[in-house]
């Protein structure tokens, strides 16, 4: 039997964790169980012991899967099981991957896999802070190569005060919702929404959860320490040839920082005089060489990246020729798709997106059936990335994890100006198609989609614009340099991918990935700040194409309008069988949807037309309608009697008008007077208080003869 070892950690606000191990799943090189109340994760690491040959990275594979049974929940659909990760719970792999990934060691790279299932789940406990500690602390007790103990919290910003790890009610109603990564010394992931924060709070908001994440790291090296793992296992994974680096690094370096220094902006300019000089010296080498061409792709790559980033820390100057703070040239264009409900394109230097934006009704809203989430979303953003915007042929899969990610970043900074739900009808969806890509696609998407929603004119609060920041740095010099709307090589070259998104007034949301140790909060803040300037600079060029929403929507957009009724008149609108509700619906060519909520019913009426929806509400009011005494109606006689008729004054209601107030004259008998069906103009002259009955009046509507004068 295997020793079973227990830590807990307390917690800045007294709540407690603990990480269990030597119970579960002992066959996994690591394995952990991780509790805040009565959330349990289990986490499991499982490395391959030797590397697939010509592998130069780290196959790591990360999965999140929420076990319906943790919160008493059976499956929908068919199968009744759980399959396909949803997004929800890509989202949180995607957390933890990029959180673990830079503290595996360069030269690492056999087959890992880490498996996080939530197997209990508590409402109060939101499980998505616990998946990276829990994953670190499976790979700490393990003998698996890790420069960790890491860990994630959550910190928000409530009431004006700074969380770690609050219940789900309170981060819905935060300012500030961010996830932070960090090890004991550095941050390396953060990513959140925000209303309209400022940088100062998203930096002090980052040091609170820094702070509770020291705590996490501790506890698992003790963890570690009392189990005995920490001798971490030998590997040789990587080939060398010292000969064949110095024959590279001699004829090649060079000519690599002399392209670079080119600074064309042409992506393909580069990509092709830098193929050009490794095909020269392919090309150059005798034919009987026994040089690996794996570690000759590997070596150039390495040299390559040498001199980019050296070119840009020496010359301060970038690979296509832009200042550290300078933004790509943009063009923007809106209701650029004739039959859509909105659209718009933008385009930053080699990075372009087509969005579309269209409106639908509660019936299109995307139903979510999750362990620990049901219900109903009526926002929807989705990002494509076809091959073909990086000029590149590749199988068309659906989205991958990138796109879904990239997606919800971009949902999340929209949704922030988004009109409150209560006051939207509507169910939006927006689309993203990048059509040409040169890095920062996913602010190319939050661009064209505030562009879209504004043309489409749904009324958000302010216009959103999104840049990507980066950094290259070296440690021993301890130059850095800060790059204002990266390139795609600058991002695979660089330190840090750091995207903001926000309004004038403030960041909506930000996503940040630090691939380097020692980035201070004083290089952060210069980092905010100078995306600071360029989501303002940004934000003006959009303003100048369309800064507010507009005032109406285009002539083919479908309408909704949303308003209140009486609960005890639900039944009413409705009819037996659906009968009324049907009714309106087939002769105005609406759809109407009623909700029983608290003491009301919300009525939600879509149409194809401002002319339909008008006619429904019009129909639907008139049936709620309180009758007031004094007021004119126009009513259809129902029946007639020997005393007088009684007309439907309002849907569903029936008042008698006696035969003495339908005409000034007297008559002595209704024969002729009225027919089943004719309209007639009445007037509420009184309502019963006992019985509730209604009467009605003609004659007081008409003109009275001069001699009933002094009789009346």
């Amino acid at each position: 039997m295997s020793k079973i070892v227990t830590k807990s950690i307390k917690m800045p606000d007294g709540a407690e964790i603990t990480i269990e191990t030597g119970k579960l799943a002992k066959q996994a090189d690591g394995s952990v169980v991780v509790r805040m109340g009565n959330t349990m994760l289990l986490a499991t690491v499982v490395s391959a012991t030797e590397a697939k040959e010509d592998t130069d990275f780290l196959p790591l594979s990360v999965d999140y899967q929420e076990k319906f049974a943790s919160s008493g929940k059976i499956p929908g659909g068919f199968l009744k099981r759980e399959g396909k990760l949803s997004d929800h719970e890509v989202l949180i792999s995607r957390l933890v991957d990029r959180a673990l990934r830079p503290l595996f060691p360069d030269d690492y790279h056999a087959d890992t896999q880490v498996m996080i299932s939530m197997i209990s789940h508590d409402e109060n406990v939101m499980p998505d802070s616990l998946a990276a500690l829990a994953a670190s602390a499976a790979l700490s007790v393990s003998d698996i190569p890790f420069n960790g103990p890491i860990s994630e919290v959550r910190v928000i910003k409530y009431e004006g005060e700074f969380l770690v790890n609050p219940n789900k009610e309170k981060a819905k109603a935060a300012e500030l919702d961010i996830i932070v990564a960090a090890d004991l010394k550095n941050i390396m992931m953060v990513e959140g929404e925000m209303k309209e924060v400022s940088e100062a709070d998203l930096l002090e908001a980052m040091k609170v959860a820094h702070d509770a994440i020291k705590l996490q790291c501790q506890a698992q090296i003790e963890l570690a320490q009392e189990v005995g793992s920490t001798q971490k296992r030998e590997y040789s994974h990587e080939k060398s040839d010292p000969e064949l680096w110095a024959k590279m690094e001699s004829e090649l370096y060079d000519k690599l920082y002399a392209v670079v220094s080119k600074q064309t902006a042409d992506k393909s300019v580069r990509s092709n005089d830098v193929k050009a000089i490794k095909e020269a010296f392919v090309e150059s080498l005798p034919e009987d060489h026994e040089y690996d061409s794996f570690l000759i792709s590997q070596y150039f790559k390495k040299l390559h990246k040498r001199a980019a980033r050296t070119f840009v820390l020496n010359e301060r100057k970038r690979l296509d020729g832009r200042d550290f703070t300078e933004v790509r040239p943009i063009t923007c264009e809106v209701d650029y798709l004739p039959s859509a409900h909105g659209s718009a394109v933008f385009t930053r230097g080699e990075t372009q997106s087509l969005t579309s934006c269209t409106l639908g009704t509660k019936l299109d809203e995307q139903m979510i059936d999750g362990a620990t989430e049901s219900g109903y979303n009526k926002f929807i953003l989705h990002y494509n990335f076809p091959g073909f915007s990086t000029g590149e042929v590749r199988p068309n899969r659906g989205p991958g994890r990138r796109e879904v990610g990239h997606g919800n970043l971009a949902m999340r900074a929209l949704k922030q100006v988004l009109p409150a739900e209560d006051t939207n009808p509507y169910t939006i969806r927006l689309v993203s198609d990048i059509l040409e890509s040169n890095g920062s696609s996913s602010m190319a998407t939050v661009c064209a989609g505030s562009l879209a929603l504004m043309d489409t004119g749904v009324k958000i609060s302010a216009p959103v614009s999104g840049i990507a920041m980066g950094m290259i740095s070296d440690a021993e010099t301890g130059k850095y340099a800060i790059l204002s709307d990266i390139l795609g090589d600058e991002d695979h070259l660089g330190d840090m991918d750091f995207k903001v998104t926000g309004t004038a007034k403030g960041i909506t949301a930000c996503q940040m990935d630090i691939k380097v140790d020692g980035l201070s909060y004083q290089v952060l803040e210069e980092a905010l700040e100078q995306a600071k300037q360029g989501r303002l600079h940004i934000l003006n060029v959009m303003n100048e194409v369309i800064s507010e929403p507009r005032a109406d929507f285009k002539p083919h957009v479908p309408r909704s309008e949303k308003f209140n009724i009486p609960k005890d008149q639900i039944g009413a609108v409705i009819g037996p069988g659906g009968k009324v509700i049907q009714e309106i619906q087939k002769e105005t060519g609406a759809t109407i949807n009623i909700e029983e909520v608290a003491d009301s019913g919300v009525v939600t009426v879509f149409a194809v037309n401002k002319e339909a929806m008008q006619a429904a509400v019009k129909r639907i009011k008139a049936i709620v309608a309180v009758p007031e005494v004094g007021e004119v109606y126009e009513g259809k006689v129902k029946s007639i009697m020997p005393f007088g008729a009684f007309v439907e004054f309002m849907p569903g209601k029936d008042g008698l008008l006696h035969i003495s107030e339908i005409k000034w004259e007297r008559l002595e008998k209704m024969e002729g007077v009225l027919e089943v069906g004719e309209e007639v103009t009445v007037k509420l002259i009184g309502i019963d208080k006992k019985t509730g009955k209604f009467r009605l009046s003609r004659k007081v509507l008409l003109p009275k003869p001069e001699h009933k004068n002094e009789q009346n």
